[in-house]
């Protein structure tokens, strides 16, 4: 495990930033946008969520859980909601700390009609070199240190629930099987946009410095 002993008695939504878990952290953004009612999928450790967070009535919320008896994945989980939403859905992982505004991204959803949203970021990386560019032994092009540019996926999404319908009910898999399904079927996959600070909590440096930033600061963006 990349977060090694810091998720032998947790799983990793369950870390603690400025004093509360990841997960509470996504609970009361969206919750401050005008959700009420969450699921949360659990498996490893999944009574630690459970006791820590019950049925969501400290935080003024409703929380369900849908338990997986094996890892299905961010869409695999999905399949076990019962009953199948009627509403769209808002899906997001556990491990993120963000000031997404969930309330924007559903409307961005149900205003361009579609059947997926992927909340998408701008993301920088500066090659530490000087690129070189030939045409057979001749230079052609040399750039110091350039900066490439491109969007990435932040992790957060809004699934039509009609899609859900389509998915395998028995098969593990996560958010790109359900992208290239619909792409596929020429159904609607759209990007929306956040510019607010984001972070995925996937290494020991990013925890840390999740701990060592304010939430309203852009320093929260992940550059590897």
């Amino acid at each position: 495990r990349r977060m090694g002993s810091r998720v032998t008695h947790a799983p990793k939504p369950m870390l603690l930033i400025s004093g509360k878990p990841i997960l509470e952290h996504l609970i009361i953004r969206a919750r401050d946008s005008g959700f009420t009612q969450f699921v949360i999928a659990v498996h490893y450790l999944g009574e630690v969520v459970e006791q820590h967070f019950g049925n969501g009535s400290s935080l003024g919320v409703k929380i369900s859980y849908l338990k997986e008896e094996f890892p299905r994945g961010t869409a695999g989980a999905l399949t076990l909601l019962s009953p199948t939403p009627t509403l769209p859905v808002v899906v997001s992982n556990a491990d993120l700390v963000s000031n997404v505004d969930f309330g924007s991204l559903l409307d961005f959803h149900e205003s361009h009609n579609g059947d997926m949203t992927m909340a998408v970021r701008e993301h920088e990386w500066q090659n530490p070199f000087g690129v070189v560019q030939t045409n057979g032994i001749e230079i052609s092009s040399y750039e110091e240190k350039p900066v490439s540019r491109s969007y990435i996926n932040a992790g957060i999404y809004v699934i039509d629930s009609a899609v859900i319908n389509l998915l395998p009910r028995l098969e593990p898999y996560d958010m790109p099987y359900v992208f290239d399904l619909l792409k596929a079927r020429g159904d609607s996959t759209i990007a929306y946009v956040i510019y607010e600070p984001w972070l995925d909590v996937g290494h020991p440096k990013d925890l840390e410095a999740a701990r060592m930033s304010n939430l309203n600061s852009v320093n929260l963006e992940k550059h590897d």
